[in-house]
């Protein structure tokens, strides 16, 4: 069975050589995601609270793009340009996971696509 390509006009356009996310059997490798809107291609960073939830909220399109839901994640990786923002990242993270959350790390980097504050990527499994 061959990749497949998955793409969303819910979520914002690939930004580089990418695909919004990958269907690889039943596994989806969703890109890193970041608080773009997804209409204007405007960022939405008035604070760090706002700008986690636009990322989830573009994860949970391309998520709803092959019928899979924050329950289907196994991983996530979350990359923060500042670890003073952790606790503040991981209150609005949470909740969209109210019980069994994936696994995943939290790295702090030097720099992110646009200067924004927080990108998100994932794997589900159905």
């Amino acid at each position: 069975m061959a990749n497949q390509i998955i793409f969303t006009k819910e979520a914002p356009a690939p930004i580089g050589p990418y695909s919004q996310a990958v269907l690889a059997g039943n596994t989806l490798y969703v890109s890193g995601q970041i608080a773009l809107d997804a209409e204007t291609g405007e960022l939405i960073n008035e604070n760090i609270t706002e700008e986690t939830h636009a990322v989830m909220k573009n994860l949970e399109a391309v998520l709803r793009a092959v019928d899979f839901t924050f329950n289907d994640i196994v991983k996530c990786s979350i990359f923060i340009k500042s670890m003073d923002e952790f606790s503040t990242i991981n209150e609005a993270y949470g909740q969209y996971f109210k019980s069994n959350p994936p696994a995943r790390e939290t790295v702090e980097v030097s720099k992110l696509p646009k200067n924004v504050n927080v990108e998100i990527s994932c794997i589900a499994f159905k």
